[in-house]
């Protein structure tokens, strides 16, 4: 038998999610799969499982494999075959290489109740299979050449996905495109490699393979593309992890009524209470496609309370982490004083004044202080009531337009949404760029191809044409177990 953990093992894993449901399925895949499954599975025709169609589903009980007993025989022969009964469900063979393993597969659909599926794992085990690790079914779709990286990972984001945007954001790599113009950009960079080495090789018959103005207007091409490429990295990351917006300010200018309000819930308590909030409460909610994680704070004022510096520390924490902060201010109290003498701190583009309580003003004098604020901060200023709800469309449509695009609609062209593309991307750029200087410098050509081989390495990373199992068990443990 192979070592546990080896590709040649069958394994098995519950493919649907924890909890009780009308279906569940058990997932089979392996060089022994239909063995396996002819061992706990007895379809109602009696036909044996491996004559039947590939992909074509079969009414069928589910069994616990019988167990040879001391003496010889087995359970069947001891007991009742009605014990031996799991569940009863549909069966489906997908025979290799037409799955998503590439291999052969079983699928058994039973009921979705925990124990039910608990069990029919448990017989395929003691029917010869293993428990399949995080992400094994699709670490064995990329090793059988059914996807590539890019793709894979893309599985995952496609089952992670938190919002409309980045759903549709998730399937464009599934369906390969990252992969093709990756590959279109790699196989280039070969070729190129391909033909200054063979100008290596016969330097003495003074043979040119390729011309060096050629090369550098190829070269300069490709580092264009991918520089358009990592320009989408920012854009990418929002619609794949969303936006986090910070709400902040001093008790009692109605942070955690400004929360319920955008949430359309009572999710922080409100009280007149100054320092009610004093832990980090976060949600999130989809605005425009997009998935927006609120976060309330604690007021930020000089206290000696050991348990409210705390909460302070951490809003000044989830501030850095912020892609926007809402800072909330007293419009009601801003009223009543000398705007000339409020001063406000310099900050970032990505921070909003938001002046609250504008019900509890004369309608004349919002303006004038809304005004007198944006005389002192080059941010943005937007009056609203959480009361009465004036201005709040406003605000979702700043927090919208503080994003800094006009829109996050994937259209044509590739958008990188990895950390690890990216820093691959920047890579093959650094190398690039540095093959270039090389070749205007006259650089021998055997140090030129050594930085282009790494532009080239650095491309295959993204796909996996080029990878190590480092990167591997990285990529796949973000699985959950069963895909």
């Amino acid at each position: 038998m192979p070592a546990v953990g080896t590709p040649e093992d069958t394994i098995c894993a519950i493919a649907t999610p924890a909890g009780e449901g009308g279906i569940g399925i058990v997932r089979i895949s392996g060089p022994h799969a239909i063995d396996i499954g002819s061992r706990v599975v007895r379809l109602r025709s009696r036909q044996p499982l491996q004559t039947l169609a590939s992909h074509t589903l079969h009414l069928a009980d589910i069994l616990f494999p019988p167990i040879p007993s001391r003496d010889g025989l087995s359970i069947s022969e001891t007991r009742e075959s009605t014990e031996q009964i799991v569940d009863e469900g549909l069966v489906v063979y997908m025979k290799a290489p037409r799955s998503f393993t590439a291999e052969d597969v079983i699928e058994i659909h039973c009921h979705g109740s925990v124990l039910v599926l608990q069990r029919v794992c448990e017989a395929c085990v003691a029917a010869g299979a293993r428990l399949a690790q995080a992400g094994e079914f699709t670490k064995r779709a990329f090793l059988n050449g059914r996807l590539d990286l890019s793709q894979a990972e893309a599985v995952l984001d496609t089952i992670k996905a938190k919002s409309a945007l980045g759903l549709k954001l998730a399937q464009r790599p599934l369906r390969g495109e990252l992969a093709q113009q990756v590959h279109q950009l790699r196989t280039g960079l070969v070729g190129l490699l391909a033909h200054l080495e063979a100008g290596i090789d016969f330097a003495e018959e003074d043979i040119t393979f390729v011309e060096r103005e050629a090369m550098i207007v190829s070269l300069q091409e490709t580092l264009a593309h991918i520089r358009r490429m990592l320009a989408t990295a920012e854009t990418g990351r929002i619609l794949r992890d969303g936006v986090r917006v910070v709400i902040v300010g001093e008790p009692n200018v109605g942070k955690s009524s400004l929360l319920n309000c955008l949430l359309r819930e009572n999710r922080a308590i409100v009280t007149d209470i100054p320092g009610t909030t004093r832990d980090i409460i976060e949600e999130s909610v989809d605005w425009f496609g997009l998935r927006i994680t609120l976060v309330d704070t604690a007021g930020l004022r000089d206290t000696t309370d050991l348990v409210e510096l705390e909460g302070i520390r951490r809003s000044k924490e989830a501030q850095h982490e912020a892609d926007i902060v809402l800072n909330v201010l007293d419009g009601a109290q801003l009223a009543t004083i000398d705007m000339g003498t409020v001063r406000l701190p310099s900050l970032g583009d990505e921070h909003v004044w938001v002046v609250n309580k504008i019900d509890l003003v004369d309608a004349a004098s919002v303006e004038p202080v809304s005004d007198a604020l944006r005389a002192r901060t080059k941010c943005k200023v937007l009056p609203i009531s959480v009361r009465t709800g004036e201005g709040l469309e406003a605000l979702k449509h700043a927090i919208r337009v503080q994003l800094g695009k006009p829109s996050f609609e994937p259209r044509d062209g590739v958008i990188i949404t990895h950390v690890r593309h990216r820093v691959a991307l920047e890579r093959a750029e650094t190398s690039l760029q540095e093959t270039l200087v090389s070749i205007e410098r006259g650089i021998e050509p055997e140090f030129v191809a050594v930085d282009l081989r790494g532009a080239a390495d650095a491309l295959g990373e993204i796909v996996g044409a080029i990878t190590s199992d480092e990167i591997l068990d990285r990529v796949f443990s973000e699985f959950c177990i069963g895909k």
